[in-house]
């Protein structure tokens, strides 16, 4: 690997962290999923190819399918149901990313035991 390649290493290794940490930060702030999912596609191509893009992609599907079971937890919460299905996806995304970012740290990808 030659510096140049490892220097991309590291910033696409910083560039997932900071990712993960905007989808941490949208527990609080809401919002901050969006920039980071805007970031996952835009940068997804930069990481083609390399172990982080497992994380890219392992961040893509938390932000989509969270989302998805979001919707339809609002959906539900007329019939009382729907407050289950919004916990157990707010439960299922800190899971996502508390795994993605260990796994990232412990410089792992994600699919891989």
């Amino acid at each position: 690997m030659t510096t140049s390649e490892a220097e991309k290493s590291v910033s696409d290794k910083s560039l997932t962290t900071i990712i993960y940490a905007l989808y941490a930060a949208s527990l609080v702030f809401g919002v901050t999923c969006l920039v980071a999912i805007i970031i996952n596609y835009v940068k997804r191509d930069d990481v083609a190819g390399t172990w982080l893009e497992s994380h890219f992609r392992w961040q893509i599907r938390t932000f989509w399918f969270s989302l998805l079971w979001g919707v339809i937890g609002l959906v539900l919460t007329f019939v009382a149901v729907g407050v289950f299905v919004l916990f157990a996806d707010l439960i299922w995304y800190i899971y996502r990313i508390v795994k993605g970012w260990i796994r990232l740290n412990d410089g792992k990808p994600m699919y891989a035991e």
